[in-house]
């Protein structure tokens, strides 16, 4: 500890670190926020048709109240055994919770108690999981497919032929309602024509579903290609928070 920090006392150490956090996050937020507008402004875009969801994973649940505070309403998350518990904390503010990592069924139950949306909804038997567990919670859960850019099934995400099938039966579930896609750029290949691919794919979804026109895609370092082919909601997390700590349960 420094002499000054000894001097100030631990109390006064405490809100000197919060106050740094703030500055940092407030900071990253505006950086965030400058380079949508521009990836906007790049596409013939309103700003107001992208949503910033803050990915907040390995973060405390005090950075979440200050995103909040400085006026993020967008959270996402990708480990229920994380998630869960920050979420309870944070019930009282005025959130939306997006789950945006693999999930397995079993999970389906946690999930349903918290999300609002979940991104990465790949097959039906998932899907009915959260119909059945969002219904006994009397809840109504959106959900995109995920999809596959890359045939990789350790990515997760049905395969873009099977997309429109998948969304069929997943609008027709009850408690749930379908609310477009959702898929990462693979890597090392041109996040731009990726996403030009995502866009078909939420094209052909939306033809039998025209209300389905989320397009999740994006992240911190492809948010701009993400914009410009349709992206309605990015992800960031690092380029919003700084890179991220190794979760400890």
């Amino acid at each position: 500890m420094r002499r000054d920090e000894i001097a100030a006392g631990p109390a006064d150490v405490e809100r000197r670190d919060e106050v740094e956090r703030r500055d940092e996050i407030a900071a990253g937020l505006a950086d965030v926020e400058r380079r949508i507008a521009e990836a906007c402004r790049a596409a013939g875009r309103d700003r107001g048709e992208v949503t910033l969801i803050a990915v907040t994973k390995t973060r405390p649940a005090e950075d979440v109240r200050i995103l909040a505070d400085l006026g993020v309403r967008d959270v996402g998350e990708n480990r229920d055994q994380e998630a869960a518990p920050k979420a309870h904390e944070l019930a009282a503010l005025p959130l939306t919770w997006h789950f945006v990592g693999q999930l397995q069924t079993n999970k389906a139950r946690s999930v349903a108690g918290y999300a609002d949306v979940v991104h990465s909804v790949d097959r039906l038997r998932l899907a009915a999981a959260l119909s059945k567990e969002a219904g006994r919670l009397g809840r109504e859960i959106g959900c995109l497919v995920q999809v596959s850019l890359d045939d990789d099934p350790g990515r997760g995400g049905a395969l873009p032929a099977d997309v429109p099938a998948l969304a069929d039966e997943i609008a027709a579930l009850g408690h749930v309602w379908l609310g477009g896609v959702m898929a990462v750029a693979p890597l090392g290949e041109d996040p731009g024509k990726a996403f030009a691919r995502l866009r078909e794919v939420a094209q052909a979804v939306q033809e039998n579903h025209p209300r389905a026109t989320m397009i999740s895609a994006g992240m911190s370092d492809d948010l701009t290609e993400a914009v410009a082919h349709g992206a309605t909601h990015v992800r960031i997390g690092t380029a919003l928070l700084g890179r991220r700590k190794p979760f400890v349960r």
